[in-house]
Formats: C-alpha cells, sequence, structure tokens
C-alpha cells in the first residue's frame, strides 16, 4: 500500500515576546540583556519543538511484509489469522468422519467437496456486501454477522451433531462464516492494491497469508494433541469461541456509515436496489468477459481442477501405518510453517517474477515431488532407513511450501483486476473460479478413489491413484499463454478495466 505519510513540513512556531512594555526607569542595559535572553530563550524553545517535530517525522510506522500496520490492515491480518487457527478443528473433523461416522475415503472427499460449495459462490457476498449496507456499514456489520455464524456453527458440532448430514450442514455453516468474511476482508485488500504496482500487491497479499499461515502455526499442534486428550467435541467447542475474533476487530474497520434517506426510503428504495444490481451485473459482465481477464482465470480453473488423493492418504496413513493425531498435529505444524515460508519465498524473490515463469517451475517441480508419495505408500523410504514419520514430515514440508509460492500469484493477478466500485464482487467471483477447479478436483479425486478400489481398509492401487494425480497436474502447463507475460500486462488491465468501470 501507498505511503500516505506527508512529509514535515515548515515547522513555524510563534514565540511570544518574552519582555512586557519597559518602563522609562529601567536600564537600558538591562533592557539589552532581557531581550537577548528572551531570544535566547525563544531560540531554544523553537529548537526544543522542531527537534521534536523532525523526531516524530522519523519515527516510522509499524509494517509486516512492506505493509503499515494501520487499524484496517490490522482488521484484515486478524480476519485471515482466525482463518488459519480455525485450523485447529480440522483434524477433530477428519477423525469424526472416519472414526465416529465411518466414512470411506470417497464419501470422506464429497462431505469435502460439499461443505466447500459456500467459497463458489462468493460473488453473492461480495453483491450483498457491496450493494446492502447491513446497519449502516458495508463491511463491520457483515464481520459481526460471520464471527457469530461460524461460532454457532461450531456449537452444533460440539454438541448435537450424530449424521453425516448433519455433520455436512454444520460443517458448511461455519465454511460460509470464513467465506463471508474472506469476501469482505478481501474487498478492503483490494480497494488498497487497484492502481498499485505488483511489488505493492503482492506485499499486501503476503501480510493477508501470511497471517494465515501464523494462525495455522499457533494451533496446529494442539489439533492433535487436544483430540488424544479430550477428544473431537471438545475440540469443537474450543474452536467455536475462535470466530468470535471477527466479530469483535470490526470495530477496527474505518468506514462512514452509510444513512439512507427516511423521506424517500418507502418510495425508491426498491428501484434503488434494482437499479444497483443492473449496474453490478453488466459491470461484472463486461470486466468477466474481457479475453485478458477470461483466458487466465480459465487457466486457473484448469489448474485446480487436477484430482488429487488428500483424503485416500489420510486414510492410509492412519488405519495402515498407525500415525496417531497427535503425530498429525505436528505435521500440521510442520506445514503451516512450511506456508509462512512460503509467502516469505514469494515476498521476497518471486513477486516480481513473470506468472508463466512461476506456474512452470512450482508445478513441475510439485508433480515430480508428489510422487514421493508412492515411496511411502510401498515402504521403499524404509529401505533407505527412513522411517514413516520423518518422510512424512519432509515431504509435506516442501510440498506445501512449493504450493503456498504457487498460489501466491493467483491472488495477486485477482486484486489487480478489480476496478473501482465492485471490487468485494469481481474479486468474490475470481476467487470463486478458482475453488470451483479447486472442489472439481477434490470430486475427480473422489471418483478415481472408488474406481480404484481404495477404502479405509484397502490401499493395493493407492499407489497408482498418486501416480494419475500427480501426472494430471501437468495438463494445463501447453496452456500457460493464457496468462499475462509479465507485470506490464497487468497494469494494462488494470487500466482498461477501470475505463470500462
Amino acid at each position: 500500500m501507498k505511503e500516505r505519510r506527508q512529509r514535515g513540513r515548515g515547522n513555524l512556531v510563534h514565540v511570544s515576546d518574552f519582555t512586557s512594555g519597559s518602563s522609562a526607569s529601567r536600564n537600558q542595559a538591562v533592557l539589552d540583556k532581557g531581550d537577548s535572553l528572551a531570544t535566547d530563550e525563544g531560540n531554544a524553545y523553537t529548537s526544543s519543538i522542531n527537534l521534536s517535530q523532525k523526531s516524530k517525522s522519523r519515527m516510522s510506522p509499524l509494517k509486516c511484509f512492506g505493509v503499515e500496520l494501520s487499524p484496517d490492515n490490522m482488521a484484515v491480518a486478524i480476519v485471515y489469522f482466525v482463518q488459519g487457527v480455525l485450523g485447529l478443528a480440522r483434524l477433530a473433523v477428519s477423525f469424526y468422519l472416519k472414526d465416529d461416522l465411518h466414512l470411506d475415503p470417497a464419501e470422506t472427499a464429497v462431505v469435502s467437496g460439499f461443505s466447500s460449495l459456500p467459497w463458489l459462490i462468493k460473488p453473492v457476498y461480495g453483491f450483498i456486501s457491496d450493494s446492502i449496507p447491513l446497519f449502516g456499514y458495508r463491511r463491520r456489520s457483515y464481520l459481526i454477522l460471520s464471527g457469530l455464524l461460524g461460532a454457532l456453527s461450531w456449537c452444533l458440532m460440539a454438541t448435537f451433531v450424530d449424521s453425516k448430514y448433519s455433520a455436512t450442514f454444520c460443517i458448511l455453516l461455519g465454511s460460509l462464516s470464513v467465506a463471508f468474511s474472506d469476501v469482505v476482508v478481501d474487498s478492503m485488500v483490494v480497494e488498497r492494491a487497484r492502481g498499485e504496482s505488483q511489488s505493492t500487491s503482492g506485499s499486501l497479499q503476503s501480510l493477508c497469508w501470511g497471517s494465515s499461515a501464523f494462525g495455522g502455526i499457533v494451533s496446529a499442534y494442539f489439533s492433535g494433541s487436544l483430540v488424544d486428550a479430550y477428544g473431537v467435541r471438545f475440540v469443537f467447542g474450543v474452536t467455536a469461541l475462535l470466530p468470535l475474533m471477527t466479530s469483535a476487530v470490526a470495530v477496527l474497520v474505518k468506514e462512514q456509515a452509510v444513512l439512507p434517506s427516511r423521506v424517500h426510503n418507502l418510495t425508491i428504495s426498491s428501484s434503488s436496489f434494482i437499479e444497483s444490481t443492473k449496474q453490478h451485473i453488466m459491470q461484472l459482465w463486461v470486466a468477466v468477459r474481457q479475453p485478458d481477464i477470461f483466458f487466465p482465470t480459465l487457466f486457473i480453473f484448469l489448474w485446480q481442477a487436477t484430482p488429487h488423493s488428500e483424503s485416500a492418504m489420510f486414510y492410509f496413513t492412519t488405519n495402515k501405518l498407525g500415525f496417531t493425531p497427535e503425530f498429525l498435529g505436528r505435521v500440521k505444524l510442520v506445514t503451516s510453517m512450511a506456508s509462512l515460508i512460503g509467502v516469505g519465498i514469494y515476498n521476497t524473490f518471486l513477486k516480481n517474477v513473470p506468472l508463466r515463469k512461476i506456474f512452470l517451475l512450482t508445478t513441475i517441480l510439485g508433480s515430480a515431488l508428489g510422487m514421493t508419495q508412492v515411496a511411502l505408500v510401498t515402504g521403499l523410504n524404509r529401505q533407505f532407513g527412513i522411517s514413516d514419520e520423518w518422510f512424512s514430515i519432509g515431504d509435506s514440508l516442501i510440498i506445501t511450501v512449493l504450493s503456498q509460492a504457487s498460489f501466491m500469484p493467483v491472488l495477486v493477478l485477482a486484486a489487480r483486476l478489480c476496478p473501482s466500485g465492485m471490487e468485494a464482487t469481481l474479486f468474490a467471483t475470481l476467487m470463486s473460479i478458482s475453488n470451483g477447479g479447486s472442489v472439481s478436483g477434490g470430486l475427480f479425486g473422489a471418483g478415481l478413489t472408488q474406481l480404484l478400489g481404495v477404502t479405509k481398509d484397502s490401499f493395493s492401487n493407492l499407489a497408482l491413484l498418486i501416480t494419475i494425480c500427480n501426472l494430471s497436474s501437468l495438463l494445463p502447463l501447453p496452456l500457460l499463454g493464457l496468462l499475462p507475460r509479465d507485470a506490464a500486462d497487468t497494469k494494462n488491465m488494470d487500466s482498461e478495466l477501470t475505463k470500462l468501470s
């Protein structure tokens, strides 16, 4: 974000005359001396104020990832932190679906995909936030509501849920809470990123995802140890407290209240809403159909839509290798730290690198390193004297670093494409398409898992499943030409969209 601090203006200090009106009997020498002392004192006073103000002007604001931590930015960082720390319940949910509800890997993948549906309609939340102020605010009120909704969902998980359908509904409700708050803070981010350089936009996204990764680190180890010690219901209850942080930080958001006219409210509110709806839909359609947006978005969807085998690997590591919740919490801790490292690598080395190069290198490396899971499944690592635990930790660390570093440019590109006045809507649309690709990849993976006969007890074809999933990640590479060639292309896109808006 551009620094808007003004440089120190001329420090003009008016010092009143320390000498009062002289009497006729006062000695002229005394007058001269008094004038001299007064001048010296005045100069000293002026100098002191100048030094104080210069000292203040030299004080730099607190920064993180090169971004000034203003109240608004603090609110954004905390909301992303909450998203990361909600990972406390991730292992609990996985073990609950596996052990309490006795679901197969394919069923678990379907439940996970279905509960991700709120992330596919993010444009709706963006439109609501941009167009319909709640209690006079477009940002604050929705953050408060999202936090309360998330707390409710996890309270239900901790108490009443006892079937896969009710569990799916509550997980979906919690996902809706996070998705809505994500749209709200993303709109705040793109308001700052629009018109900025790729480097500055990258710093903003690094702050967001660095905060999320830090939240993941905070909750990672306890996500497993608490399941071991107290069970999944207890973890759900603790998690219910975390979304309330989102509600609390809403007070940090600087936002002017929207005061509707009471006189004309009844007569023009409906027509204003309809007109606003039409305007947003037209802007969204005009923006999305532009080739400079459509083709990069198509590539991102295809890049995310390749199948993956995460659910099958979770069942293999717990049922076959005997990994405990506490150990998986340690793995989660490592991956959270790796995610933060990935953000740091992008922010330091890659934020000025063309998108095509980043995607090419990270996709090829990620596909090659993903094949190391075959070694874990076949036991090849043990032949080299590497235990399953250490191999799993190292493998997760490297893959997570690459994944996070390759996903950051997606966020930067999407943020810089959003025209003024519909930040939340368009950014949410682009991210929903990306999320749709990810959900599609999960469903494709579930279908392959079912087709190859991988169940909670049978893993004979798991190596083949992993191989197919990893090789399929290379399929979008011939379409790299759909992405902008360099940062100048994204600048051109940004200016064109500003004209269109």
